[in-house]
């Protein structure tokens, strides 16, 4: 296996068809697929799928393709620092579900660190996608909770694909709404009080199922239920219609502002907030930071 062969194949997994990709390489088109051919059955996996009008990753070729685009990346990082002594920059990308939290600790690490010698990349997704972007090596960190619930069927897919679960804290169950609900002034909520109002959820795609939800209680019967893909308009419902979402009970006025309140929930129940990282990698100095920064929210959290 070669660097080269590697470049290839990411290439590739970014083009439609192997002869977009060969002229992205400026090489021919059977001098690609010979390569590609030849990586495949030294490596004993098929890494593209070939039908007439293109390719596509397989499974394990989308797992291969992650941890390839790391060895390029770390080879650049050598090449700039030792050989052509070139200045490049640093990369640190995190995927999470929809905190707000987590995106400031985020920015705090843009602040210490600065932009001029760093690339940063944020995915704030669903669930499916978190874990999948750790997998593949598109985020160094994934942060997602777990629970008594949705442990023991996340857990099995996290050792599917050679993944870490660390937790960082607890949280208790909050009702996260407006200040203007007619709630909003109460100690605490029952269940049976909020069924009247709009539940908001957030939509996860053809991964729709309970266990992927990020809301705790998934499975109750809400009466009335929304389903959105983002932060922004889960809060404009919340002013709108006087919708709500449960939620770990942390609030970021910084980026939220101050017209939204978490009142506790009348439940046992807890979350599990943690970061999710593959198993043979070593958190570099910019993710040990970044989970510092995120870890202090722990004093925010009430159990």
């Amino acid at each position: 296996m070669t660097l080269t062969q590697l470049k290839y194949a990411v290439c590739a997994a970014g083009e439609n068809s192997f002869n977009d990709a060969a002229k992205k390489l400026f090489i021919s088109q059977p001098s690609l697929s010979g390569a590609i051919a030849t990586l495949e059955k030294e490596v004993e996996i098929q890494i593209f799928h070939k039908t007439k009008t293109g390719i596509s990753l397989t499974a394990e070729g989308e797992e291969f393709i992650g941890y390839a685009r790391q060895v390029l990346e770390q080879y650049e990082l050598l090449d700039a620092k030792y050989i052509s002594k070139k200045e490049t920059k640093k990369r640190f990308s995190v995927s999470m579900q929809h905190y707000t939290f987590a995106v400031q600790a985020f920015i705090e690490t843009i602040k210490k660190y600065g932009m001029e010698h760093y690339e940063f990349e944020i995915y704030e997704d669903i669930t499916y996608t978190v874990i999948e972007n750790v997998r593949n090596c598109k985020s160094e960190l994934g942060i997602l909770y777990l629970n008594d619930f949705n442990r023991q069927v996340l857990q099995k897919l996290f050792t599917e694909y050679r993944l870490e679960f660390h937790p960082l804290f607890d949280c208790g169950l909050y009702v996260y709404m407006s200040k203007n609900h007619p709630l909003a002034e109460k100690k605490q909520i029952k269940l049976d009080e909020l069924m009247e109002y709009p539940c908001l959820s957030f939509a996860q795609g053809s991964h729709n199922s309970f266990y992927f939800a990020e809301e705790v209680l998934s499975t109750v019967p809400y009466k009335k239920i929304i389903k959105a893909s983002d932060r922004a308009t889960l809060l404009n419902l919340m002013t709108g219609i006087d919708g709500y979402t449960i939620c770990s009970g942390i609030i970021c006025e910084e980026l939220n502002g101050t017209e939204y309140v978490a009142v506790r929930l009348d439940s046992e129940e807890k979350m599990t907030i943690g970061y999710l990282v593959r198993k043979d990698m070593h958190i570099s100095e910019t993710g040990a930071d970044y989970l510092a920064s995120l870890g202090r929210f722990k004093d925010k959290a009430m159990l």
